[in-house]
């Protein structure tokens, strides 16, 4: 008789559209530090990403009494593997899901989480996507322009015919101000850098995601959150903005867009390091380009080396008068994220809108 495998019934639950865990070897190993047996077996029983069950339904399919189940499934959501609310149990994606979940919460034994850490750190630096079908390259975030934006880097288009030149859902600044509890919670794509030995060089784990409002007061409430207050909380923004950081929110206008940032490393995170190492967009670009001032440009290179994208390079002199000598902008890789002109220490760079779309949607919030 044929032994039933439990973390391949599983994987193949925690695959769903196009978030999926590939049929590879360093995802047993995840699953396996995630979820014992034990665990593992009453999963099988769960329904697919998304799909809630409850304690009675699974009593009813495994013949364990509940208290039994919740007793064999508390370390499971106390680490962030599984998701619980009262009764009601879900399973979460790998990555984007358990990955933040369990970094955030480390509750975790320190071998298990430096394990885990290993194997999602392995996954940043070698997942790539399908680069012939761009529909493969799912991009769920969108930055968001820094703190000065609106006052010091805009430059108004008379041209361009919009109702408002820039809009809340498109500055770090409106959350701010629209909101009056402030947290900070380590970044996890940093963090398993400095597990695995590997620690950012732009910035430390603990200048990691903003979030703000009733996601601030769970965060905090929990221990996972440092508070601060609305002074702290922009002088926290500006100084991502100096590190070179992209405010990376949620890619759409609803509310979830107004309560999180990641402020994100093109060296660790596992969203803008893949697109480097790869050469393409891992999120959603702006509605803003930057636009050089050559009159006012020292080719200093400070917007070159803060450029999470690599989308800025030195166009060195040909010409005997170096007058062909320049900072250029490959579009094709700029997200837009202004980070360029936060840094120019000669005012030499602003943002210009091009366009004015709305993002799309996308529900990646459950988290905060």
């Amino acid at each position: 008789m044929t032994e039933v495998d439990n973390y391949e019934i599983v994987r193949q639950k925690l695959q769903i559209g196009r978030i999926f865990a590939p049929k590879h070897k360093k995802i047993y190993k995840l699953m396996k530090i995630f979820w014992n047996e034990d665990e593992i077996k009453i999963l099988t029983h769960f329904k697919k990403i998304g799909g809630k069950v409850t304690l009675k339904e699974l009593e009813e399919k495994t013949g364990i009494p509940e208290q039994e189940i919740e007793k064999i499934l508390e370390r499971s959501v106390t680490n962030g593997t599984i998701f619980k609310s009262n009764s009601d149990y879900r399973l979460l994606p790998l990555l984007p899901g358990v990955f933040e979940l369990y970094f955030i919460k480390r509750k975790d034994t320190e071998e298990n989480q430096k394990k885990a850490a290993e194997i999602y750190r392995f996954i940043f630096k070698n997942r790539a996507p399908d680069l012939e079908d761009p529909k493969s390259i799912r991009k769920g975030f969108r930055p968001l322009l820094p703190y000065d934006s609106e006052e010091k880097l805009i430059k108004v288009d008379e041209s361009f015919e919009v109702e408002n030149q820039v809009l809340p859902f498109e500055v770090v600044k409106d959350m701010i101000d629209k909101n009056d509890t402030f947290g900070v919670i380590p970044c996890q794509c940093r963090l398993i850098g400095e597990y695995t030995g590997e620690p950012c060089k732009v910035a430390p784990a603990e200048m990691g995601c903003f979030v703000v409002g009733d996601s601030a007061k769970r965060w905090i409430s929990e221990g996972a959150a440092r508070s601060l207050t609305r002074e702290e909380a922009i002088e926290f923004i500006r100084e991502t903005e100096k590190r070179g950081l992209i405010h990376n929110a949620v890619s759409d206008t609803s509310k979830s867009t107004a309560r999180f940032i990641c402020n994100c490393c093109s060296c660790h995170c596992g969203v803008l390091h893949p697109a480097k190492l790869y050469g393409y967009r891992g999120v959603v670009e702006t509605n803003f380009v930057p636009e050089f001032d050559m009159d006012l440009c020292t080719k200093c290179e400070t917007c070159m080396n803060k450029c999470q994208s690599n989308a800025i390079y030195h166009l060195w002199p040909s010409k005997s008068d170096s007058s062909d000598e320049a900072m250029k902008v490959r579009e094709e890789l700029c997200v837009g994220c202004g980070v360029c002109a936060a840094n120019c220490p000669n005012n030499a760079i602003k943002l210009v809108k091009v366009k004015n779309e709305h993002p799309t949607r996308l529900p990646l919030s459950f988290l905060f």
